[in-house]
């Protein structure tokens, strides 16, 4: 049985924010350090927001590092500069929106780190543009998802964690998502992390970033898209055609598993042979007791030091 942790109540805030035009978006981002350190670009996730690192930015930016937070589409500052561009949430977007950011910021290579949505881009981009990134941190390990296996089941046990996504396929979901965010992301952060105990005024700093005007078209999309049930933006066809090829991961790894997470099943084994067939370099992977699936959040220290091990062997 999984001890119960302390009420977390980490309420210093990632201010001021910046804001970037990359790609087809402005992307509002936090960063930190000096701005000649080794360069370390943080991924939020679902639903989640920048504030999943406030206790890890100090440490990385006290050890040197460069470190940049940015919001993805959909959540906090950030917004579409065009309002005909498609509202999409697919893994190829995500990957896309952060090389874009990089090129802005006229950061060549960097220690990508991330889980969930942004484990997913900084996965995208680790194995695509391999130049581009120096080391990779990712939760639940290879996270491009693999469409052709889109409506394979999983068992059943698994399929129950993965309620909200089919929820969202149905326009009943849209709704429940438009008419009461904080309560169904609320309720995903009880259920993914239920050993980790956060007070009201932790949630409402990350809740604020789902007040987006895009952010339920995005989510939405990123759930239906997942399953083949909805088109992509066509300008990333090219992105999703080469991820449809399932591209092994090329530069040096440390992939993390929560022993507690409430919406991934942990494998048996430390690393699961699928999994290891993704990764053609060095890989660590660690699973870590009473984690859920917000690990930067819920154990900041095991998280900066594994970006701080891949930024001293780059």
């Amino acid at each position: 049985m999984t001890a119960t942790l302390p009420l977390v109540s980490a309420l210093n805030t990632l201010q001021p924010q910046r804001t970037i035009d990359a790609g087809v978006l402005a992307i509002a981002y936090y960063e930190a350090g000096p701005a000649d350190g080794p360069p370390v670009v943080l991924m939020h996730g679902f639903p989640y927001d920048i504030h999943a690192y406030a206790e890890v930015v100090p440490v990385l930016a006290g050890a040197g590092c460069r470190v940049i937070v940015p919001y993805l589409r959909g959540f906090g500052a950030t917004r579409f500069l065009d309002p005909s561009t498609p509202r999409s949430g697919e893994q190829a977007a995500l990957g896309a929106d952060l090389l874009a950011l990089m090129d802005a910021l006229a950061i060549p290579r960097a220690v990508l780190a991330g889980y969930d949505w942004g484990g997913r881009a900084c996965c995208v981009v680790a194995a695509l543009w391999p130049t581009r990134c120096a080391g990779l941190v990712s939760l639940n390990g290879y996270s491009i998802f693999d469409h052709a296996k889109a409506l394979v089941p999983a068992t059943p046990q698994n399929e129950l964690r993965l309620w909200y996504q089919y929820y969202f396929h149905s326009e009943r979901g849209r709704e429940g998502l438009r008419r009461d965010r904080r309560g169904l992301t609320r309720l995903l952060w009880e259920t993914w992390s239920p050993s980790w105990r956060f007070d009201e005024a932790t949630f409402e700093r990350s809740a604020a970033a789902f007040d987006n005007s895009d952010f339920v078209d995005v989510v939405i999309h990123s759930y239906r898209h997942r399953y083949n049930l909805v088109p992509g933006d066509p300008a990333y066809a090219e992105v999703e055609r080469a991820l449809a090829a399932q591209p092994p991961i090329t530069v040096p790894a440390i992939t993390f598993d929560g022993a507690d997470d409430g919406v991934s099943r942990v494998p048996s084994s430390a690393a699961a042979p699928a999994d290891v067939r993704r990764f053609a370099n060095a890989r660590e992977h660690h699973v870590v007791p009473g984690a859920g699936h917000n690990l930067p959040q819920e154990r900041p220290e095991v998280f900066a030091q594994a970006v701080l091990q891949l930024v001293h062997a780059a």
